[in-house]
């Protein structure tokens, strides 16, 4: 059996086809580097808009819909590569359907300096997600904590009435709400000012009480 073997313009025409895919591929390497990067804060984004992967979203208003049944809202946090300790002021609470539930959380910055945290959320079970909303939250923001100082954040939320409608979800009677604070990715100074919330002070470590954030 006979081969082709390619004239000239041929090969010319192959090896500028070679070189545009290896351009491509390359282009397509660093591209999703860069979408590594970039795609964390957008999937954050969208689930905190859609409620996916048991994302919490926030409300604008309460339901006007109150039911008699109730869940049980347990409370977790966690810290991630900060030198802070952070509690919840409750274990669990009992709210009703459609009700809205108050909760505290303590965050004390144990270095000797302020630092910059950023509070990423979800619930458990994630189906639970769409219909856990909060009115306020420290983790729509960054926080900026003085050094030795300890704050209290305020969470107002409550469970949409269609949690008790959808069958994923009404057969469940407990929902963990869970944080876990991260050092915050600061581009600009100005980023350092909280915005959503006005924590409490509660007791700097040594010192005078000091303003809070």
């Amino acid at each position: 059996m006979s081969r082709i073997v390619p004239s000239d313009p041929v090969k010319a025409l192959a090896g500028k086809r070679n070189a545009r895919v290896a351009l491509i591929c390359a282009a397509a390497f660093f591209g999703m580097v860069g979408a590594a990067y970039a795609s964390v804060p957008l999937y954050k984004l969208f689930c905190q808009m859609t409620g996916f992967d048991g994302t919490v979203r926030k409300a604008e208003l309460a339901p006007t819909r109150i039911l008699d049944r109730k869940v049980t809202i347990r409370f977790d946090s966690n810290i991630r590569e900060l030198p802070w300790s952070f509690s919840t002021e409750q274990t669990s609470q009992q709210v009703r359907i459609g009700d809205t539930g108050l909760a505290f959380f303590k965050v004390t910055n144990n270095s000797d300096k302020a630092m910059t945290g950023r509070a990423i959320y979800n619930v458990v079970p994630e189906q639970a997600g769409p219909y856990f909303q909060k009115l306020e939250c420290f983790c729509f923001s960054n926080q900026t904590i003085a050094a030795g100082q300890t704050v209290e954040f305020p969470v107002v939320y409550f469970v949409d009435p269609q949690y008790a409608d959808d069958p994923e979800t009404k057969g469940k009677g407990e929902i963990t709400l869970s944080y876990t604070f991260f050092p915050a990715v600061l581009d600009d100074p100005k980023q350092k000012q909280t915005a959503s919330t006005t924590p409490r002070i509660v007791q700097p470590l040594g010192g005078a009480p000091s303003r809070g954030l």
